[in-house]
């Protein structure tokens, strides 16, 4: 299970690896070529010397034209160190698989994507020996995917959307998107990327809307946060030896999401939902509340 915001921002390469090149012809309008084949690479750059060194994903990309490596790292914050480091990294693969490197630096921060985005210069100020520049994925620059047809599209690149912009205050249209775009791909690339995106939220608010949005559609039960949602409601259930506990946590569920989505919801929409003695019609209405324009659609049959 990934559990932070660092694995997961690097990882979502390692599941859809050509998700990268994409984004750099989308993002950052760079020409990459056409891949024609793409390889995951042992990430560890340990010499003989106790020294470790260790990138964060590494990628082989042969194209056309060429072969390239792309080294991906997830940055959290502000870290000096990385001049060197990085420096290293990329002279350290060239000379190891003479193939051209190509640093990615991925992160949640417009603060950070600011400094990682500067050059590094080594050597004289008027004659640079060695010059690193970065190619940086961020909110600045990383769209913002609100639309659920643009994101069924390229679902992975609006699950890095979200994982991306999850700090924002459009988290929650993002979410929405992605929630209803996880539906249209297979189960198990479902799950994957919605425990990445799970393990990106770091705002209270971002986290429960997706836990209430993954409640809501049969994917989110395939993976192990969901499977600790779960066994968190069965103990407090068991604690507290009562469906009533159950029935007013889908019936909060459901009309957050209503909320939460921009809807309004009428004090008739909203008793009826609360006054639901049957769990498996509010299981019901809240996957209707994902996609609904209006509360009133909640009841209404197909």
């Amino acid at each position: 299970m990934v559990g932070s915001s660092h694995e997961a921002l690097h990882r979502i390469f390692q599941k859809d690896p050509a998700l990268l090149t994409r984004t750099l012809q989308r993002v950052l309008h760079i020409p990459f070529p056409e891949p024609r084949d793409i390889a995951i690479l042992n990430a560890d750059l340990t010499e003989i010397e106790p020294i470790e060194r260790r990138v964060d994903t590494l990628l082989r990309v042969e194209t056309d034209v060429g072969t390239y490596l792309l080294v991906v790292e997830a940055q959290g914050k502000v870290d000096e160190g990385k001049r060197g480091s990085w420096a290293y990294y990329l002279s350290y693969l060239y000379a190891k698989y003479r193939c051209e490197p190509i640093l990615i630096v991925l992160t949640q921060t417009s603060a950070t994507a600011r400094w990682a985005a500067r050059p590094i210069r080594f050597g004289l100020p008027v004659w640079n020996s060695l010059t690193v520049r970065p190619l940086v994925l961020g909110p600045d620059n990383v769209p913002l995917i609100t639309d659920e047809r643009e994101a069924a599209q390229d679902v992975p690149l609006a699950a890095f959307s979200a994982m991306t912009h999850g700090r924002g205050p459009q988290s929650a249209a993002i979410l929405e998107s992605l929630a209803a775009a996880l539906q249209t791909i297979d189960p198990d690339t479902a799950a994957v990327l919605a425990q990445f995106t799970e393990s990106c939220l770091v705002d209270p608010q971002a986290q429960q809307i997706w836990r209430d949005l993954m409640t809501a559609i049969n994917y989110f039960f395939r993976h192990e946060v969901a499977e600790k949602v779960r066994e968190e409601g069965r103990e407090e259930g068991r604690e507290e030896g009562r469906e009533e506990g159950r029935l007013e946590d889908r019936a909060g569920m459901t009309l957050n999401i209503l909320e939460w989505r921009g809807i309004e919801v009428p004090d008739s929409v909203r008793d009826r939902v609360r006054a639901c003695t049957d769990l498996e019609q509010l299981e019901l209405w809240a996957q209707r509340a994902v996609h609904a324009t209006e509360a009133a659609q909640l009841f209404e049959e197909n």
